[in-house]
């Protein structure tokens, strides 16, 4: 079955590459005129016009040049940028057919490719190595690559040629960086107080709580939710109710122990207790019905209502607004007493946020471009939001004496709903040394970071996480064969387990069946990555 897969992916490829060399191939199909533009510097005597495809929220505006962000860049360039912009789905779609018909635009912006597409882009020439373009034409990304020299080493490909131009957001470093941990438990504290109960510090001490929330109907007229979230879903995930339990588990089901081995969280005895656990809390009716199918909306409705008596997301500013009434669930004690957070993989590094196809015959004016990206003031407002709008609201003030973007309150508004409708996101660089000169740090994000500091960090007890290894082309293949299969099942398992029950008798077939889908490779390959990586 693996044999075949293969196959087909490698046919599917050869008939990629054909189209891609009868589209590529036609200097009729380039994207833009060749405007024979050399020694550049903004803004142009005369506008010139480049086009692009893009991918943006459904509540920013449906032609990004009404964004005040862009039009300030285009009087400051004189480049106008005549947008192809989709949401959602519909995106990757249109995203994949200007590859495969070789009707490219002159670059693709936040452009959402995995590792295995930007490889395969790569090698069938739809998009061309950009290493060259940095050194030449990009001073703002070469100024952010000497002070931070591991990104560079993080976006080139094992082929030695960087292909694409990264996002990257510094908050905190290491085990204090802000991407730590996303699936964060929120209590609701009031309910507690009233109850005359403690904040829960064990496993058995939130089970009692949870009990006592639904027993007293908390939230009235039997709406009251003891503990709700979203299965397998990120940071609205349960996932870190397994902590306690041993190695715990998060997104990706990945974790590295201290001895830098690399471990499949869902395959440990500490998992399985973990879902007996979490079976006793379904059984004495203490989770949202809904949790195993429900969506973000319906998510959100029920949160803003304040039914939850526990709930799990990233900030719960998005859910039930920046109040005292939720706290954090600190990390609990499991039944050997122990402490621990399991930490998440996630850094504030995309490798593949915009590429330049082989289509575009202004390579040194889209590098320039793109390198006002850069631009420390830049890259805060477009990862941010901007200032001075009239017409929306400002997540900035600029403060001219100190050529300062500062933060400014967001009277209720939710940070995600500002910066999706506002920011344009793409190619972007936010460095530590940023906040107190370029930048404030957003309030939320500046109290995110408080209570890692006091309440996570110190139980984090692994020191590593899995890097953003650049793999090649072959291990990716290989993954990416294995994980189709592999993580359905292992998320699709947990799900019954947590409802059903009889993960201790069905534990044994579960591994057995691991093995038959492949996870020994799985781990194989993500140990040797993981070994190369360490050796650079």
């Amino acid at each position: 079955m693996k044999n075949m897969y293969r196959s087909l992916l490698t046919l599917t490829s050869v008939l990629l590459g054909i189209l891609l060399i009868a589209g590529c191939g036609n200097s009729e199909k380039a994207s833009s005129e060749n405007y024979e533009l050399n020694d550049i510097t903004f803004p142009l005597e005369e506008e010139v016009t480049l086009k692009f495809m893009t991918e943006s929220s459904p509540m920013a505006p449906e032609d990004p040049n009404d964004k005040l962000i862009l039009q300030r860049l285009e009087e400051e360039t004189g480049v106008h940028i005549e947008w192809k912009n989709y949401t959602g789905e519909s995106f990757a779609e249109k995203r994949n057919l200007a590859v495969a018909s070789g009707e490219l635009p002159d670059a693709i912006m936040n452009a959402g490719y995995s590792d295995y597409e930007l490889l395969d882009l790569a090698n069938d020439e739809a998009i061309i190595p950009v290493e060259d373009l940095i050194d030449q034409y990009m001073p703002n990304l070469q100024a952010v690559l000497e002070q931070a020299p591991e990104y560079r080493a993080m976006m080139t490909a094992p082929d030695g040629h960087i292909y694409a131009f990264p996002w990257i957001e510094e908050l905190g470093a290491g085990k204090e960086s802000i991407h730590s941990l996303d699936a964060t438990g929120w209590i609701n504290v009031e309910w507690l107080d009233e109850l005359g109960l403690d904040m829960p510090s064990t496993t058995e001490e939130l089970k009692e709580a949870l009990v006592a929330f639904k027993e007293n109907d908390m939230a009235g007229d039997g709406q009251t939710i003891p503990m709700s979230f979203i299965i397998n879903h990120g940071g609205e995930d349960l996932s870190f109710l397994f902590s306690p339990f041993g190695e715990g588990d998060n997104w990706d089901h990945t974790v590295v122990s201290n001895d830098d081995e690399v471990i499949f969280t869902t395959a440990q005895e500490g998992y399985r207790e973990g879902i007996n656990y979490l079976h006793e809390l379904y059984e004495l009716d203490l989770m949202d019905v809904e949790a195993f199918e429900q969506d973000w909306n319906s998510y959100l409705a029920k949160g803003k209502e304040e039914r939850y008596g526990l709930y799990f997301t990233w900030d719960k500013a998005n859910i039930t607004g920046q109040n005292d009434k939720y706290q954090l669930l600190p990390p609990l004690e499991g039944p050997d007493g122990r402490k621990h957070v399991a930490r998440s993989n996630g850094m504030g590094f995309d490798r593949a946020r915009m590429v330049i196809t082989s289509a575009n015959e202004n390579l040194e004016l889209t590098a320039k471009w793109i390198d006002q990206l850069y631009d420390p003031h830049q890259s805060v407002q477009n990862n941010w939001g901007t200032y001075g709008d009239e017409e929306k609201q400002n997540i900035f003030e600029y403060d001219e004496s100190e050529n300062m973007l500062r933060h400014l309150s967001l009277e209720g508004t939710a940070p995600v709903e500002l910066r999706e409708e506002t920011s344009v996101g793409g190619p972007l660089a936010i460095l530590d040394g940023y906040y107190g000169d370029v930048t404030t740090m957003p309030d939320d994000a500046a109290w995110r970071l408080e209570i890692l500091h006091e309440e996570l960090v110190p139980y984090m007890n692994n020191d590593n996480i899995y890097p953003k290894v650049f793999m090649t082309l072959e291990e990716l293949d290989d993954l990416s064969t294995i994980e189709a299969d592999l993580f359905p099942y292992v998320e699709r398992k947990k799900a019954e387990w947590i409802s059903n029950g009889n993960v201790d008798e069905e534990w044994e077939e579960y591994l057995t069946e691991l093995d038959r889908l492949g996870y020994q490779e799985w781990l194989e390959i993500k140990q040797t990555a993981y070994d190369r990586n360490a050796e650079e």
